[in-house]
């Protein structure tokens, strides 16, 4: 684990002391009150001995401070002597601040004590507010966070009251530093940024620093890396810029933590020994013990054990003398790794133990998990399962609390990315406990887990859109949605522009950083939509499906096959209406090439017949051949999980066949689902609601550049030899088809929609072809009446922005002028689709960004969310002649053969595998259908 330091800023600068103290937050100088007309050689005394504390005091080294206190200490009696209570409270807040700045929390803690009466016996709210305020830095540096928080909400209005706005942003930022440290991030976020904004408006750049230092922290914690790194370098710029040595340590600390996560240890080894020689050099303990334990971690990871030992052991004495429990805590939980790592489990048990007790004790959550976490593996180890599976529970149960606290979707599902291996654990210690007792229902709590690991943001997001969630929230956040969606499509519009006229890396680069500060902005707007909608507040979302509830969504023809890839193991669920059946299987690397291997064959056209097959009976022996005999000729409902969800099914090979090639779809229908827990929402969703009246909304052959003949009169040449397979595949509808001056047109979309239009009535359907297969279109309201809407034009998938990927519209408009034409995941979830069927009849629909514990984030989620409980995607760049063959046989088979969509679409896939021209998959088995199957 990780540690990450986090700026704590004490307020001295802060104290208005009867208008006669001075503050500056800059420099946290203190001024004492002027001195009276006639001289009081008390009071000079006082003044002089005050004066020379503050001057060793502002040294900031630990000799210079201890000399500060001595000073103090001669001036304290003096004020006493002349019954000034203002200066004796300053001088005593002061003696606190210098204990506090050496580790001595509980002398602090003392002179802090003595100091609040006399603030409030002089009515001082200012010295009220400055004293509760590092009261509470001494209890959150002492663990004990509710205290802290208590403290930091007294001085908060306190500070308010007296228009102190520094005070009042130090406070917001520590309170938020509290709520991190207690797993409540999303409450942490929002303590931060309204920190942020007040420092900003002050010109504050330390505070500033401070508080993006305290950002970056909760997106590091919540598997945001790259976000977080971005956060730290702004703050270190800060830091160097007013010389605060001290910020600028902890910052470096910092990025070497999260160089140490993304794997590149010698980049965090780097920033580490920056850290460290700056920590020691201003005297802070707290930080020094920090990059210890940091470098410690870094020579475990890189199996240096001894080494990494013996700085944890340079730690451990430093965060004791500071009274840094929670630094404690995490040093024993590192040192317990160590030897978890060299075998000596025992040992490594002790020192577990010892983290657990103290992170209960200063509320560390995260931290409390990890432990017990940890101290399952080590009882697994040992052979004691039921001891492990105790303590993985209640791990699970903490993780299961702190997710539900960060509001952000996107930071919901990073934070679950993160935590993902422990219910792996827990799924492979069930499953080992069925092994050794199958009579019990260790099986059926196994599949119960596996639901709870994945597509759980699907799911919340599924319950919100059922409940209309958005309808009554404030129109102004509306609007601002709607300014920050147009923005973030011109930005990502010019980034392809750039891309595709080879702009240098540097005006690429900085298109990228304002299309991630844009996203960052729509990100929190949307929890603000959310969570200010008048319907959240009484919102349930609904538990992943136990095994009785997943068999009550299947029927005698349906076969459920659920996967789940492990480190060590994976496994396999197979569910009927009445069983249960579980295998075990290779470790995930062994599955994962097999998959990869075998989609790789596909979607390359040189690949020969005989590789492909290769390549699909590898991996269905692996996966299917195990349960070849439970599978019949029924309907495959398969919830996939890694490499998995990248591959067709139905085009691998019959595991049960002694033919050399014969894919599954030949006696299967196939369905893919993102968990077995979606159908049972999306039929709640659907199952009162009324059919659209109207049959089919069809988009086609959009226009993408002021090149096309239907701009400027002049043919093109798009011609295209159908019976060669490498000049067939040339014109696909992928963002790979974009060129130096834009996007190739389909002709095969217009034949395409032509065809399937024929097969309707023309009073119930609508198309729009040409300069109308555009933005308006398919944003118009009207597409709520057909039961089925197919989009064929280009698509594209971003794998590290999901928000980005899309759909690719009319670009230019009738006069030949630009326009708004790429509609983005971010569009689909403002839209309303109720339809029966939505079809994505381009390249790489289906496809997204792979988040643990979520599957692929990418269109299918923003299209269920609109309102569809069926889908039918691409998983790669489908061919446009080829596509055009299958999606005009899978209406004909719906509409005139009468078959449901997924019957339907194996009709059409059978059909092309029959013909010699489209034989190989790469022409049918792209497309897969998601959701509802019957």
């Amino acid at each position: 684990m990780n540690y990450k330091l986090l700026f704590l800023p004490l307020l001295l600068s802060s104290l208005l002391l009867s208008d006669a103290v001075r503050a500056t937050s800059k420099t946290q100088d203190l001024q004492i009150a002027q001195q009276p007309t006639q001289p009081d050689p008390t009071r000079a005394a006082a003044q002089q001995a005050y004066k020379k504390g503050f001057e060793l005091y502002k040294q900031g080294t630990a000799e210079s401070l201890r000399q500060a206190i001595a000073k103090w200490q001669i001036a304290l009696p003096l004020w006493q002597k002349l019954e000034d209570k203002s200066n004796e409270a300053l001088t005593l807040l002061g003696t606190g601040r210098v204990y506090d700045l050496l580790g001595e929390k509980q002398q602090a803690l003392s002179y802090y004590n003595q100091a609040l009466p006399l603030y409030r016996a002089v009515g001082d709210r200012s010295g009220i507010a400055a004293t509760l305020h590092n009261i509470g830095v001494v209890y959150d540096a002492l663990g004990e966070k509710q205290q802290a928080l208590s403290y930091y909400n007294q001085a908060l209005p306190l500070y308010r009251a007296v228009g102190n706005r520094f005070g009042e942003a130090t406070t917001l930022h520590n309170i938020g530093v509290v709520y991190d440290a207690l797993g409540e991030k999303q409450q942490a976020l929002s303590y931060y940024n309204q920190a942020l904004l007040l420092y900003r408006v002050m010109g504050n750049r330390s505070g500033e620093a401070a508080t993006l230092t305290g950002i970056s922290g909760v997106y590091s914690d919540l598997g945001e890396k790259q976000q977080a790194l971005s956060y730290y370098n702004q703050a270190l710029l800060l830091l160097r810029a007013v010389g605060d040595r001290s910020g600028e340590a902890r910052t470096l600390n910092n990025i070497g933590g999260v160089y140490s996560n993304l794997g590149e240890k010698q980049q965090a080894l780097s920033y580490y020994n920056q850290a460290l020689p700056l920590h020691r050099a201003v005297g802070d303990r707290s930080g020094e013990a920090a990059t210890l334990t940091g470098i410690g971690k870094v020579y475990s990871d890189l199996g240096e054990k001894q080494q990494a030992l013996s700085y944890y052991n340079q730690a451990l004495p430093l965060h004791r003398a500071v009274g840094d429990r929670s630094g404690e805590a995490t040093t024993f939980n590192n040192i317990g790794g160590v030897y978890y790592n060299l075998g000596e489990k025992q040992q490594a048990l002790s020192f577990f133990n010892q983290a657990l007790p103290i992170r209960r004790a200063v509320g560390d959550r995260s931290g409390e998990a990890n432990s017990l976490f940890n101290i399952a593996s080590v009882e697994r180890d040992k052979g004691n399962l039921q001891a492990a599976l105790t303590q993985i529970e209640a791990s699970i149960q903490i993780i299961e609390e702190l997710r539900t606290k960060i509001d952000d979707k996107e930071l919901r599902t990073s934070y679950f990315a993160t935590v993902q291996n422990r219910y792996q654990f827990y799924i492979d210690l069930l499953m080992q406990l069925h092994k050794k007792e199958t009579t019990k229902s260790y099986a059926a709590q196994a599949l119960h887990i596996s639901e709870r690991s994945r597509a759980r943001v699907l799911l919340e997001l599924l319950t919100e859109a059922n409940a209309k969630i958005r309808k009554g929230v404030d129109p102004k956040l509306l609007a601002q949605e709607q300014s920050l969606q147009e923005q973030i499509d011109a930005q990502a519009k010019l980034r392809q522009d750039l891309i595709s006229k080879s702009a240098p890396a540097t005006a690429v680069q900085k298109i990228e950083q304002e299309i991630a500060n844009l996203l960052s902005q729509y990100q929190q707007l949307q929890t603000q939509i959310r969570t200010t909608s008048p319907k959240y507040a009484a919102l349930k979302y609904p538990e992943p499906l136990k095994l009785g509830q997943i068999q009550q969504q299947l029927d005698a023809n349906t076969v459920l096959l659920q996967y789940s890839l492990g480190k060590e193991r994976s496994y396999l669920w197979v569910v009927t209406p009445n069983s249960l059946d579980s295998y075990e299987l290779p470790p995930q690397t062994q599955i994962e090439k097999a998959a990869n291997d075998f989609r790789q064959s596909i979607v390359k056209v040189v690949a020969s017949p005989k590789q492909q097959a290769a390549a699909a009976k590898q991996l269905s022996q692996i996966i299917l051949a195990p349960v070849a005999n439970k599978l019949a000729n029924k309907r495959l409902v398969i919830v996939a999980d890694g490499a998995l969800q990248n591959i067709p099914f139905a085009a691998l090979t019959e595991p049960t066949t002694q033919e050399s090639y014969q894919p599954l779809l030949v006696n299967h229908e196939i369905v893919n689902l993102p968990s077995a827990s979606t159908i049972a929402i999306l039929r709640q969703e659907t199952q009162k609601r009324p059919k659209a009246p109207k049959a089919i909304a069809i988009l086609a052959d959009p226009v993408f550049s002021t090149d096309d003949s239907r701009v400027t009169g002049k043919p093109e040449n798009n011609s295209i030899t159908p019976d060669l397979d490498l000049q067939r595949s040339a014109l696909s509808r992928s963002a790979s088809n974009l060129n130096r001056n834009g996007w190739d047109r389909l002709d095969g979309t217009r034949q395409e929609a032509q065809a399937i239009l024929k097969l309707s009535s023309p009073k119930d359907s609508l198309a729009a072809f040409d300069f109308d297969a555009n933005y308006d279109w398919v944003t118009n309201s009207k597409l709520s009446q057909y039961r089925v809407i197919h989009l064929a034009t280009h698509g594209f998938a971003d794998d590290v922005n999901p928000e980005l990927s899309g759909i690719v519209l009319s670009l230019i408009d009738k006069q030949g002028k630009p326009q708004r034409g790429y509609l983005r995941l971010n569009d689909i979830f403002n839209l309303d689709f109720p339809a029966d069927l939505i079809v994505l009849s381009a390249c790489q629909t289906g496809q997204g960004k792979e988040v643990q514990g979520e599957g692929l984030v990418g269109l299918t989620r923003g299209l269920m969310y609109a309102g569809s409980p069926r889908l039918v995607l691409s998983l790669w760049n489908v061919d446009d002649q080829g596509t055009k063959e299958l999606m005009s046989e899978f209406y004909r088979q719906m509409w005139q053969e009468g078959k449901s969509p997924v019957a339907a679409l194996r009709a059409a896939q059978l059909s092309l595998w029959q013909n010699p021209n489209w034989r190989k998959p790469l022409y049918w088995a792209a497309f897969t259908l998601q959701g509802e199957w019957r």
